[in-house]
């Protein structure tokens, strides 16, 4: 059997999906055979693996950093926010139901839940996954959700303590000093936690740590004096290295640090991309290949003017296409689509966003809203069937092969325009339900000349602009993040040999 860690966080954001990743991509550096893990993941940002399952897209990109192909064992819970009370749950990569959050975990005693069985059974299934995993692979980095403190959640905890006493792997807790209060954070998690979770907590990694290392070390001394347990490394803030996001939470923050980042462009002109920020924003990292164009600006808007300067509008997925189409409405955003289009200038629709630019929208799965009319910019209607359209197309456009992945239940049935990815295109509106197709990079290319030349600008695609090659050198810098920044070889007994014995319980304790 191998061993494993549990990357915990005191909180959410505070770095766990990327040191998981950074702790992945040094132990395949250094040979080992490693596999990313997450129980329970709550994210809009999904992919498809290629045996056709959905797991989170945090868990695909840890899976690029351990340079293994992706699996559903290794996000066998995926719950799908539908509303502030009720997500989309995914299980073993498959859609079984739409439940409220007491529906589906039970009462707080455990019992038995809507999705067919209670907290055991759920937590004998993802111990099946871990336990196929750990028989294939000699290292498993296991991911937490939220903080392993959440003290109301874990009678029915299946993702941090709960994974880690059945796999008795030991933990490290993440905390994000950059928002302050980090060594109360570490303390408090871990007094918070019963004794018996306190035995796996092995210690703290700070992260996103800004200036001279020697002023944080004499509260690092103190942490270990009040706790018993050490500080496995304090990384250094990094930007850039925020990729494949668990949620769109903070886009606008994404969108600035974007516009910061832009290179220089490679021709005379910049493009810029306004991506509208619907409501439960869906796959929000389709637009990760366009920011990495030099010269290309990203921004998340949510109002109409700031449509007016931008070379390209994009309508991302969502989870509530019915509810996008409310909101643009009410924003005066549809308006500005359809002014765009009918003065030629480039609008691209994906996955939701492409349903709702449709004629016509029939949904009695999603939002139970009946018939609803669409902004009637592309020929299409669109009716939400039950069965969820999990696939991995293939195809070309433009002249160019693209790849891609599909996450909807909304069949399109497109009368009219010219083909374009299973979608289509009219004029300078184009619609389709393939994520990640701008990740091929010929083909990203030629979409951007063709919306340079509608919106008049002389913007140039850099010809060698690789998006694959980008994403293997942000993993890398991850992995040099651990190897530089933490104390690797006593993370590696760790993960051989589990926590020190005899660590001490910090009172109070579990209530």
């Amino acid at each position: 059997m191998s061993g494993g860690l549990l990357v915990a966080g005191t909180t959410s954001d505070a770095g766990k999906s990327v040191v998981t990743a950074g702790i992945c991509r040094w132990l395949v550096r250094r040979g080992v055979k490693v596999a990313p893990f997450k129980a329970q993941n709550m994210s809009l940002n999904s992919f498809v693996t290629r045996e056709g399952a959905e797991i989170g897209r945090a868990q695909a990109m840890q899976a690029q950093a351990a340079r293994v192909e992706p699996t559903a064992l290794m996000n066998p819970v995926l719950l799908k926010p539908g509303s502030d009370r009720s997500s989309q749950v995914v299980l073993l990569g498959r859609p079984v139901g739409e439940m409220s959050a007491r529906g589906f975990f039970g009462d707080a005693s455990g019992g038995k839940s809507a999705y067919g069985g209670g907290r055991e059974a759920l937590l004998g299934t993802v111990t099946d996954c871990l336990a196929q995993l750990r028989g294939t692979y000699d290292a498993v980095i296991c991911e937490g959700a939220g903080s392993p403190a959440e003290i109301n959640l874990r009678r029915t905890d299946i993702v941090n303590m709960g994974i880690a006493r059945a796999a008795r792997f030991p933990v490290v807790v993440v905390g994000d000093i950059d928002r302050g209060g980090v060594f109360a954070s570490f303390f408090g998690t871990t007094a918070l936690l019963s004794a018996e979770d306190q035995e796996l907590i092995a210690g703290y990694i700070v992260n996103k740590f800004r200036g001279d290392v020697s002023l944080l070390r004499p509260g690092i001394d103190m942490l270990q004096g009040l706790t018993g347990r050490r500080t496995y490394g304090v990384l250094p803030f990094a930007h850039g290295l925020g990729i494949d996001e668990e949620d769109g939470l903070h886009v606008s923050m994404r969108g600035a640090v974007r516009e910061s980042a832009v290179a220089e462009p490679y021709g005379p002109d910049v493009l810029r991309v306004a991506v509208c920020a619907v409501p439960l924003m869906s796959n929000f990292t389709d637009v990760d290949a366009l920011a990495a164009e030099p010269g290309v600006v990203v921004r998340f808007v949510d109002r109409a003017e700031e449509l007016v300067d931008a070379d390209l509008v994009i309508v991302p997925g969502t989870r509530g296409t019915v509810r996008a189409l409310e909101w643009l409405r009410e924003r005066g955003l549809a308006a500005a689509l359809a002014r765009r289009a009918a003065e030629g200038r480039p609008v691209l629709g994906i996955c939701g966003g492409f349903q709702l630019l449709g004629e016509h929208i029939e949904d009695e799965i999603e939002s139970r809203a009946g018939s609803v009319d669409g902004l009637g910019l592309l020929p299409v209607r669109v009716r939400f069937a039950a069965e969820k359209t999990l696939a991995r197309p293939v195809g070309e456009a433009l002249g160019e092969r693209v790849e891609g992945y599909e996450i909807h239940h909304g069949v399109a049935d497109v009368t009219d325009g010219v083909p374009f990815l299973d979608g289509c295109r009219v004029g300078s509106v184009w619609g389709t339900h393939w994520h990640g197709s701008l990740e091929s990079d010929g083909f990203r290319r030629a979409f951007l000349r063709e919306v340079a030349s509608a919106a008049g600008r002389r913007f140039v695609p850099a010809p060698d602009t690789s998006f694959g090659m980008l994403r293997e050198e942000q993993l890398d810098r991850l992995g040099d993040l651990i190897e530089e920044h933490a104390d690797t070889d006593r993370i590696l007994a760790l993960i051989e040999s589990g926590a020190p014995s005899g660590l001490p319980f910090i009172a109070p304790g579990a209530p």
